[in-house]
């Protein structure tokens, strides 16, 4: 297991959040020693990866792509675990589907050879290409996912090793993912195929480094996976993981203020209470761990730095519950059916409501029948949009006929009128259930100033027992980031503890 130094005797650490950051960083420590409580503003665990049923359906609220399973199995195998012990992992065949104009269907098969074949048939030459962008992403994956990732970001000097230099260079760190694709592949189809992740949990595709074309090897080579029972399940091993290493989760429980002594946290006061704290982990939203908790004179950061970071998306979510099958959709359907670059701007530059939007609809019921009473479909609907915008319930149901009309005449079928359980989800919900900066659904998008040092510090600059993890530090945004964000806080906080 992870263990720099030796074992802590006597040290109570205090996480803030329950996401796979919190659960990750607090399963490691308690496993070193320390007496570690989690202390959780909502009634069940998981952060964005939590889960709620409502009339037979049980609905994943966040992460539904289940990719680099590489990640959480070597998280598992700290403990003496693999991912079997906990839920079944199904690679999914197509791992997803992408629907252009005229409701045209592109199935992204499973197996990557005949990926490649797709891909020939639709632009002469790509297929080889395709092969040859890959393999620089595979080896782009082994070195980001490897030494890189694990670095904690805290100086520059992190990466003066001649290798990690060359590393650098060679991972394409400098150069633009837009520009880097578009060496390979001309048709608009497959650049949508190949930029989509970057729209959705990233930036512009001109502003986001080539390095990223690493997660099309994730999505593409090694494939798209899903966990039986959904996402949730996920949550849960990460719970189980920590609770037999000791830790104590403390739902429900809003943390209201911390008591400095000095430069450093003494006590954290949650539902009235007091704790006596040695450290704190905070794996909730960064700025709001900063504004409402810190005084101003111990914030690393004021609120200039934040307004000018670049935010990935915040969406509009629909959870949907239909008493009938939908025989068109696929388990991850991707809704390109408009322009592509106009939504980005849109969500990046002009930041306002998109007039033509693209959207995702998940249909885990097509693999897993747990989640919807039997001849029912269980959907969730997301549309990326700007952080910061004004989600009234109008506009959400403005927006929720508008993808409606569009799902259905891809489905060619009536599915407004089988809804017997619709619940939407917005910024609003996002500021209130995690206090999540503008209503941020992913964090900090990846661009080249935003990655690696010039991320949000993970220590504190100004408390000396505080660390940060999770989306808005590094490594970043999306699920596997923030396992691995966990266990760098966790690394870093035990050195701290044993000098």
């Amino acid at each position: 297991m992870l263990n720099p130094t030796g074992k802590i005797i006597n040290k109570d650490v205090a996480v803030i959040g329950s996401g796979f950051a919190g659960m990750a960083a607090a399963a490691l420590l308690a496993g070193n020693g320390t007496s570690v409580t989690v202390f959780e503003k909502n009634a069940n665990i998981g952060g964005r990866a939590r889960s709620f049923e409502s009339n037979g359906f049980v609905f994943d609220m966040g992460p539904s792509w289940y990719w680099m399973p590489d990640v959480f199995e070597n998280y598992f195998n700290l403990f003496g675990k693999t991912t079997s012990d906990f839920y079944e992992l199904n690679k999914l065949d197509p791992g997803f589907a992408v629907v252009f104009g005229n409701s045209e269907v592109m199935d992204i098969p499973a197996d990557f050879d005949e990926i490649s074949e797709l891909f020939e048939s639709i632009e002469t030459g790509s297929g080889p290409k395709l092969r040859k962008f890959i393999e620089e992403g595979e080896f782009k994956y082994r070195v980001g996912m490897g030494e890189m990732v694990f670095k904690p970001g805290h100086s520059i000097s992190e990466f003066f090793s001649l290798k990690l230099f060359k590393d650098a260079l060679q991972i394409q760190l400098f150069s633009s993912f837009s520009d880097h694709v578009r060496k390979y592949f001309k048709d608009p189809r497959l650049l949508a195929i190949i930029e989509f992740p970057v729209l959705f949990l990233g930036a512009m595709p001109k502003d986001t480094p080539a390095l990223y074309s690493l997660m099309n090897f994730a999505g593409l080579k090694q494939g798209t996976f899903y966990p039986m029972g959904g996402f949730g399940k996920v949550a849960d091993a990460f719970k189980i993981i920590a609770e037999n290493e000791g830790v104590n989760f403390k739902t429900s429980h809003i943390v209201e203020s911390l008591e400095m002594n000095a430069n450093a946290i003494s006590h954290l006061h949650a539902n009235g209470n007091s704790h006596k704290v040695d450290a704190i982990i905070g794996s909730a939203d960064y700025h709001h761990i900063e504004n409402d908790l810190l005084p101003e004179y111990l914030r690393s950061y004021d609120d200039s730095y934040w307004s000018k970071r670049t935010f990935a998306p915040s969406c509009l979510l629909f959870y949907l519950g239909v008493d009938k099958k939908i025989s068109k959709l696929r388990h991850h359907n991707l809704f390109f059916d408009e322009d592509f670059e106009q939504h980005a701007v849109e969500i990046y530059k002009e930041k306002k409501w998109p007039a033509n939007p693209l959207f995702y609809v998940c249909c885990p019921s097509k693999t897993d029948p747990s989640v919807a009473p039997a001849g029912s479909e269980n959907i969730f609907i997301l549309m990326p949009i700007a952080i910061g915008l004004n989600d009234s319930e109008e506009i959400r149901e403005e927006y929720y006929n508008v993808l409606m009309k569009r799902l259905e005449k891809f489905a060619g079928e009536d599915i407004h009128s089988h809804v017997v359980y619709k619940r939407s989800y917005c910024v609003s919900n996002f500021i209130n259930d995690y206090n999540a900066y503008k209503g941020n659904a992913y964090g900090l998008a990846n661009t080249l100033m935003q990655t690696a040092i010039f991320k949000p510090k993970m220590k504190s600059k100004k408390v000396k027992n505080l660390y940060y993890a999770g989306q808005l530090t590094v490594p970043g945004p999306g699920v596997p980031p923030s396992i691995i964000s966990g266990q760098i806080a966790a690394k870093e906080l035990l050195k701290f503890l044993n000098k």
